[in-house]
């Protein structure tokens, strides 16, 4: 029988989570209720049912995430009977006594990184299965599948593993841990279309909706919890949106759209010449090298 991509690309990542079943003893699945980590859980659903996850559900909560996202990743949690871990980033900068971020553009995002070492640490989890993919970002692009980290989270882009004829080699040292990408290969067409073809449910803040934004250097930041305030400079407005991709409110932009449905999301982004973070994540415009920097120090 002949595949087709779709097939192809479900096939390898349900391979993917086999092999981190098979290989670690104590691995978690990084989830968030944002589109990628939504599919990440609906190919552990083909992977592993009928029996239960061999993992479970881990969320890095900023205090600041969409509460769209939140209710979505609360009620499939409940719906198929997985566990559910939450640590919360203000937990860690109390704990700690981190110095949160402050000034116009501030955001708890890299701070993230504490509260997911020190979760890795309470669990001891030697893997982490994430829901990034290659084509988001090039600092992702140049990461492996499986991608060690050592003692202290850190990753090395120079310490990379071959990974031939989709072989993964998972062991390491005491002390290390390895994040799992099974969707590396896929781009969000790619998602969008897989999601369409198993009719799964997304959280109503990836279609276009109308929404208080506030205008902030070229880019519709969203109002919701008081998270980013208004400042002189900035205008207020209503306006048609969606988000491409849901991260922390402060530094996750929306776009101006009239998709209501799968088929007009997936129109949409045909049409699009730009990443859906290049377009939306205002953590990645911090430099050049941003996200490298941030997964050498640990980050997802």
């Amino acid at each position: 029988m002949k595949l087709d991509y779709l097939d192809q690309l479900e096939s390898e990542a349900i391979h993917i989570m086999r092999e981190v079943a098979g290989q670690f003893e104590r691995p978690a699945l990084l989830f968030s209720g944002g589109k990628d980590s939504i599919t990440l859980v609906h190919l552990a659903l083909k992977a592993f049912r009928p029996g239960k996850f061999p993992f479970p559900l881990v969320h890095i909560d900023t205090g600041h995430n969409f509460q769209e996202a939140l209710d979505y990743r609360d009620n499939l949690a409940e719906r198929i009977g997985e566990k559910l871990i939450v640590r919360y980033v203000e937990d860690t900068i109390r704990e700690k006594k981190l110095k949160e971020p402050t000034g116009r553009n501030a955001t708890r995002n890299g701070l993230q990184t504490f509260t997911l070492l020190d979760t890795i640490e309470e669990f001891e989890f030697d893997a982490c299965i994430g829901g990034a993919r290659r084509d988001e970002e090039k600092a992702r692009a140049k990461e492996r599948v499986f991608s060690v980290r050592d003692e202290f989270g850190s990753w090395d882009p120079k310490r990379q593993r071959p990974e031939l004829w989709n072989l993964y080699n998972g062991r390491i040292h005491k002390g290390e841990n390895v994040r799992v990408f099974p969707i590396s290969n896929w781009t969000e067409l790619d998602v969008w279309n897989y999601i369409r073809r198993e009719k799964i449910e997304l959280p109503s803040i990836y279609f276009a909706h109308d929404r208080e934004l506030i205008i902030r250097d070229g880019k519709l930041m969203a109002t919701a919890g008081g998270v980013i305030k208004p400042e002189a400079d900035d205008q207020v407005v209503t306006r048609r949106v969606r988000f491409r991709t849901v991260g922390d409110i402060s530094c996750t932009a929306a776009s101006e759209s009239v998709a209501e449905s799968l088929d007009d999301v997936i129109d949409e982004i045909q049409a699009t010449r730009i990443s859906e973070r290049g377009e939306t994540r205002m953590d990645d415009q911090l430099s050049e090298a941003a996200m490298e920097d941030r997964k050498k120090g640990g980050y997802f």
